[in-house]
C-alpha cells in the first residue's frame, strides 16, 4: 500500500471513530437528559436510536471487532473530554490532556502499526 493510500485509510478510519464517538456520547447524553434530568421522552427515544447507530458505525472499520473496540476506547476518552469541555463547560486539566494523549498513542499502535 502506498503512503498516500495509507494516509487515506487512516483518515477514513478516523472519521468512523469520530462518528462512533458522536453517536455514543450524543446518544448517551440524550438518554441521560431524559432519565436523570427529566427531559421529554422523545429525547430518550432519539438517544436510544443514536446509540443503535453507534453499534453500526464501527462495522465500517477495516479491522476485526476486538481491535476496533479496543482502539475505540482511547478515542472515546478523548471525545468524552472534548464533549465535557464544549457541552458541560468542564475544563480538562493537564493530567486529563496527558492521559488523552497516551490513549491516542495506544489507538495508533493498536490500529495502525504495520503487521
Amino acid at each position: 500500500m502506498t503512503t498516500e493510500a495509507n494516509i487515506t485509510a487512516v483518515a477514513r478510519s478516523a472519521v468512523f471513530f469520530i462518528a462512533a464517538g458522536l453517536c455514543e456520547i450524543g446518544g448517551g447524553y440524550l438518554v441521560w437528559r431524559w432519565w436523570r434530568e427529566g427531559a421529554a421522552w422523545p429525547a430518550g427515544a432519539l438517544g436510544a436510536l443514536i446509540l443503535v447507530l453507534y453499534g453500526i458505525v464501527p462495522t465500517f472499520q477495516p479491522a476485526a471487532f476486538g481491535r476496533v473496540y479496543a482502539a475505540y476506547g482511547g478515542v472515546f476518552v478523548v471525545m468524552a473530554l472534548a464533549w465535557a469541555r464544549v457541552v458541560d463547560g468542564f475544563a480538562p486539566d493537564r493530567f486529563d490532556v496527558l492521559g488523552a494523549a497516551l490513549c491516542l498513542a495506544g489507538v495508533a499502535v493498536i490500529m495502525y502499526a504495520p503487521r
